[in-house]
């Protein structure tokens, strides 16, 4: 039918892949059709090794099902480097029939290590030193016939390479072939050269140098860490229309040389001579009889996955805003962002010109380009020109974080850099944005774009902490706080199987998980850093219902829960070893990072999460005996913590925000003494007039734990805090990322400290979690994964908000929520994919008073239920667009949430004196804490607050607050 459609038809997360090793394929589909309410019924997939469909090799027949996504090829034995093209049809619940989708494909590379015929191949030691910090250069010539159909290159590097064929570079891949486990775990990719080839000669080039395999890593300066000489291993294979075929791999015929990489490093940058380049070393006819000989080095290819995260690549240019001298009188470029990757420049000048650029990410408060916090790391670039006219660069196997470069060298610089000879060239994980959101605050809405910057700096093919200074790694802790940030506003899918793969191959035999993925630093087993191991897959499965990546991962999350379950002599605490606690919070005494929270407190709460996660996660997977086993194991775990951590009369042993955060987050206290955790937490936070002392673990769920407490208002008002300590506090200040402290620049300009202040540090960038969830109020039913079942409830915070939208693209469509509220109206719009349903909760609302489409609920196509609870309604939708209208009348009761409600009101409104004279002392009442969700005439019962009724309409009547009464909501 034509308003019933297939597409964006996916094989393992990707469009049209090229060199997968997955020997059952899974494919997902989206559906798109004009009429609301829209459900998938039966599907039929076809898969066949011809375009034209013309021999199936697996018809699923006609499938009773709404399952869309993940559905696993179940036809013959796939073969290797072949490809195999896929459609799909549907039925829907209206009894439509679509047409046959698009067809699609997936290019197989090699199911199993015995296909390979290549050699891993390096310069022979006794020509060219192999500790040489100069790239090597690696080249092959070959005759091929003509009538040549279809050729692949199958390959990877131990470091990172870059492959040419007949002098053009080959594909758009940066830093291949990433950072994996390299000891365990090493992908290869794949690339298309068939239109590269020609009949008679041909060249094979592959430029080789150090990388994360044998460069500098750490703050440590180690090298070597996985081996000490670089190599190459690949083979191109080339199809005639014949049918024949002809292998060219690596071997002891390829020659070597070094080139004009004479220096390259992550952390250090690099250094290019042009006048060393051997132009067209990857062509036929180039002269290499004075090149030197390669030798077979010796490793095993067990090892070998083919590519499994996004490639990482160039994802955005941006022209510098700005050349000025400092006052130390250096020439800076500014590129108006905290970016990573590249700047790629061109110059002109006469052979033998050294031109330096020097990366940093701000300056000082004297206005000097800030090194500071980049400790050993130099991130220099150097480049010597050759001269022969118009030169181009960019470095090859580095990258760097900055904002601002300082440029030496450059010819004529004194008298005003050329800015259009210079871009930056923001790299990253090619991943595909799939979240947005916006509100009515621009200093929030910068937040957000914030939190999105410093996500695209860090997703640099492992999640890492920091892009600029001589760490770089991938942080467990790091990367679990922020996974449900990360997942929503990009697809995260293939980014971390891959990465989840290098933690389970990385974890200890007893269980423990290491600090850093992949694993170059000593230390592991860290409360909150190894939850990783169980938090992550778990948010995974959630966002995309990937169950095969959860089963993978279901051992790897066992072995960490009973590691922790093994701690110390009482089995259901964690009160003995090493642990970090809430890194980074503000209450941590002085000398310290940890927090004040106890870590043994901090420990035991992510036991006890990450034992529920498991439980979950057990009954997902049909592990019935494990999920009981668990289900116990977590009882007794809240049993032992309420013992040791909460007080017979209900009041938690720490007095922190961070403790109170995660015995509410992680369900760990009930009853009463949760009433009492909430309310002391939302006075924690009112007592330090709205400020956060929250570190890297209590930061992500502090405002989480207030508004499904019952105090939304107090998280708003925590969020849009502009002084020190908040999130707004940066973006006041120009950040352009998410800093590591939040002082990293203090109000006179000064830095918090050299030794671990980055301004680009994702960690407490997921506050973007709640913005979504909360704010917008786009979640989803947890019960059915990837958004089958979503949830649209906003939540109104008073005057401080009056718009906020939400859309993402999830794995069955495009999901929106976005709100607009006024003195008169709230209207709420909202975007169901097909294939799914939603609840949508409409606060301050009655049925008989609310609009969709211009029309009475009960008059609109495709909602399943009304129902009202107390002035709320909920409804249940399908697939479609929807347009929502009522009255907000919620104002017209002038409702108090909390005290701050009327505190804040009152003090914009009047003045001192009117203030004192019909309410003295509002602004501190001993009482108000006791003050919830109370009307005008329930408030006049607590005389504590020393305001009745007549008060309160003496007050209104004199600063003409009738308006007022309706706008407050």
């Amino acid at each position: 039918m034509k308003d019933l459609k297939v597409a964006a038809l996916t094989c393992e997360y990707r469009t049209n892949p090229l060199g997968i090793d997955m020997k059952k394929p899974r494919i997902s589909w989206k559906i798109t059709s004009s009429g609301r309410g829209t459900v998938q019924k039966a599907y039929q997939v076809h898969v066949s090794d011809r375009e034209d469909f013309t021999s199936i090799l697996w018809d699923s027949g006609i499938v009773h099902s709404q399952e869309s996504l993940h559905i696993e090829y179940e036809g013959a034995e796939l073969k290797d480097k072949t490809r195999y093209y896929y459609r799909v049809k549907i039925w829907d619940n209206k009894d439509r029939e679509s047409a046959w989708s698009e067809t699609a494909w997936w290019e197989t590379a090699f199911l199993n290590e015995h296909s390979w015929r290549a050699q891993w191949i390096t310069p022979a030691q006794n020509e060219i030193d192999p500790l040489s910090e100069a790239a090597f250069l690696l080249r092959k010539e070959f005759n091929l016939q003509s009538r040549i159909v279809s050729a692949r290159i199958y390959g990877t590097g131990l470091g990172l390479y870059e492959l040419y064929v007949n002098g053009e570079r080959i594909g758009d891949d940066l830093l291949a072939p990433g950072w994996t486990s390299y000891h365990k775990r090493l992908q290869y990719q794949t690339y298309d050269v068939t239109s590269s080839l020609q009949a008679g000669p041909n060249g094979l080039g592959i430029i080789l140098a150090d990388g994360w395999y044998k460069g500098n890593l750490t703050w440590e300066n180690k090298r070597h860490i996985y081996g000490d000489r670089r190599a190459a291993f690949f083979e191109l294979h080339v199809k005639y229309e014949d049918g024949t075929e002809v292998i060219i791999p690596t071997d002891t015929s390829w020659r070597a040389e070094v080139g004009p990489v004479v220096y390259s490093e992550l952390y250090q940058g690099e250094k290019y001579d042009a006048r060393l380049e051997q132009e067209g070393f990857s062509c036929p006819g180039f002269n290499d009889s004075l090149w030197y000989h390669t030798a077979v080095q010796h490793m095993p290819v067990s090892q070998l996955v083919a590519q499994e995260n996004w490639p990482t690549r160039v994802t955005e240019l941006i022209k510098p805003i700005s050349a000025f001298i400092t006052p130390s009188g250096d020439t800076v470029i500014d590129m108006g962002q905290n970016m990573v990757g590249r700047i790629r420049f061109s110059v002109e000048a006469k052979r033998g010109t050294h031109i330096v650029l020097k990366h940093a990410e701000v300056l000082d408060k004297d206005g000097n380009i800030y090194f500071g916090n980049l400790r050993k790391a130099d991130q220099q670039v150097e480049y010597i020109t050759k001269g022969t006219g118009l030169e181009s660069y960019a470095p090859h196997f580095t990258f760097q974080g900055f904002r601002y470069v300082k440029i030496e060298g450059y010819p004529n610089q004194e008298n005003g850099l050329p800015l259009e000879n210079f871009t930056g060239e923001v790299i990253h994980s090619d991943m595909q944005p799939t979240g947005e959101f916006e509100c009515s605050n621009e200093l929030v809405n910068k937040l957000q774009e914030n939190i999105v910057w410093g996500q695209r700096g860090n997703f640099l093919d492992v999640p890492t902490d920091c892009p600029q200074r001589d760490e770089r790694l991938g942080w467990t802790g790091d990367a679990q706080v922020f996974i449900q940030t990360a997942l929503f506003n990009y697809h995260g899918g293939p980014f971390f199987t891959k990465w989840l793969r290098d933690l389970k191959a990385e974890q200890h035999a007893d269980g423990g998980v290491p600090f850093v993925i992949p694993a170059v630093v000593g230390g592991a087993n860290a409360a909150a850093w190894g939850d990783a191991t169980t938090i992550i897959p778990w948010e995974v499965y959630n966002a995309y219902g990937d169950r095969r990546l959860l089963e993978e991962q279901y051992e790897s999350m066992k072995a960490w829960v009973e590691y922790m379950h093994k701690q110390g002599e009482n089995e259901y605490l964690w009160i003995v070893g090493f642990n970090f606690g809430d890194w980074l919070a503000l209450d941590a005494p002085s000398g310290s990072y940890s927090g004040a929270t106890p870590k043994d407190f901090v420990a035991t709460a992510f036991y006890a999460h990450s034992t529920r996660i498991l439980r979950d996660a057990a009954k997902v997977l049909g592990k019935w005996e494990d999920a009981q086993y668990y289900e116990t194991l977590l009882e007794n775990i809240i049993k032992a913590f309420n013992y040791e951590f909460v007080s017979q009369s209900g009041r938690l042993v720490s007095p922190t925000q961070t403790a109170h955060v995660l015995a509410l987050m992680f369900d760990l206290v009930d009853g009463k003494v949760k009433e009492r955790t909430a309310r002391e937490l939302n006075e924690l936070i009112l007592q330090n007039d709205y400020h956060l002392t929250t570190g890297f673990v209590g930061t992500p769920y502090l405002c989480f734990a207030l508004t499904k407490a019952g105090y939304h208002e107090t998280a708003v008002r925590l969020l849009l805090q502009e002084s020190y300590p908040s999130w707004l506090y940066s973006v006041k200040q120009g950040a352009t990322t998410i800093w590591e402290h939040w002082d990293g620049i203090k109000k006179d300009g000064s830095f918090w400290s050299d030794d671990m202040n980055s301004f680009n540090h994702y960690a407490y960038g997921a506050i973007g979690d709640w913005l979504y969830r909360a704010v917008a109020g786009l979640d989803m039913d947890k019960e059915l994964p990837a958004y089958k079942r979503i949830r649209i409830k906003p939540q109104f915070a008073g005057i401080h908000l009056t718009y906020a939208k939400a859309a993402l693209e999830s794995m069955y469509g495009r999901i929106q929520s976005e709100w607009h509220k006024t003195a008169d109206q709230i209207e709420l719009k909202v975007a169901i994919p097909p294939n799914t349903t939603a609840e949508i909760t409409l606060p301050y609302a009655q049925i008989e008073a609310v609009t969709e489409g211009g029309k009475l609920l009960a008059a609109s196509s495709g909602i399943y239920s009304i129902k009202e609870q107390e002035d709320t309604v909920i409804l249940t939708v399908g697939s479609g667009s929807y347009h929502f209208q009522y009255a907000n009348k919620h104002g017209l009761t002038v409702r108090f949430t909390d005290e701050s409600r009327l505190i804040d009101v009152l003090a914009q409104k009047s003045s001192a004196a009117v203030l004192e004279k019909h309410a003295p002392g509002i602004a501190n009442p001993p009482g108000i804490f006791a003050m919830r969700t109370k009307t005008l005439k329930e408030l006049a019962e607590f005389p504590e607050a020393n305001l009745t009724i007549d008060r309160v309409n003496a007050l209104i009547e004199e600063l003409n607050m009738i308006e007022w009464k309706t706008e407050l909501v």
